[in-house]
């Protein structure tokens, strides 16, 4: 009786698959400095900066002070409705009682 190969079986080999196609794409990009025909070697070297806009410090400085002025905006608008909340009136009730003895 014949096995069927299963699920696992076939992920391995998928796996084994994609490793050893990545393994000859990095081998495919070393460069082999005995295969050049030339005698003569130049080097050039390039070098980029890249500044993100986190790195700098107005931007810092900017959204803190934007996060400040919200934070007080919340902060005072929420305090003026908790002040109306928490305003009492006082009321004076008088009742006076009259029986038929009083009379």
């Amino acid at each position: 009786m014949k096995q069927i190969p299963t699920l696992s079986t076939f992920k391995n080999f998928v796996a084994l698959l994609v490793l050893t196609l990545m393994q000859t794409l990095a081998f495919a990009q070393d460069t082999a400095s005995s295969s050049s025909s030339s005698s003569r070697s130049v080097t050039t070297t390039t070098t980029t900066t890249s500044d993100d806009w986190y790195t700098q410090p107005w931007v810092w400085v900017v959204g803190g002070a934007v996060l400040i002025l919200l934070l007080v905006a919340l902060l005072r608008g929420s305090s003026s409705s908790k002040a109306e909340a928490s305003r009492t009136d006082t009321v004076k009730v008088t009742r006076s009682t009259s029986t038929d003895t009083d009379v």
